[in-house]
């Protein structure tokens, strides 16, 4: 993406990336896969490539919000901090919301970069 402000909506299954125009959002929408895999016996590798393709829809963003359930939005983070730090200093801010609409992400995220750029403005 390669607009300055994107919000990344992390749920269980899946993520919504939205590039935030001045009039509406442009949304990707990253599907987890569900296949199991044998690493250690458990989902880690298909959670891993799941955030790896979040990380990659996020790419070009100046700053990004991220938001979402709390369980899935605190794995991200933590994915996040350790595996990719050049996005991590892009990540402006960490929202958990439980079960939120798109209309209220949208909402929330241009309320959110709004007051943002208003405070580094003055």
């Amino acid at each position: 993406m390669s607009l300055s402000h994107a919000v990344a909506w992390i749920e269980p299954l899946d993520a919504h990336v939205i590039a935030l125009a001045p009039s509406s959002g442009v949304d990707e929408r990253v599907t987890e896969p569900l296949h199991y895999t044998r690493q250690r016996g458990n989902l880690l590798r298909g959670q891993h490539e799941f955030f790896s393709e979040v990380c990659e829809a996020l790419a070009g963003s100046k700053s990004v919000l991220v938001v979402g359930q709390h369980d899935p939005e605190t794995a991200f983070r933590q994915y996040v901090s350790k595996h990719r730090p050049a996005l991590a200093l892009h990540v402006v801010g960490w929202q958990t919301l439980a079960h939120p609409t798109e209309p209220e992400v949208l909402t929330l995220a241009r309320e959110f970069f709004t007051t943002r750029d208003a405070q580094r403005v003055a």
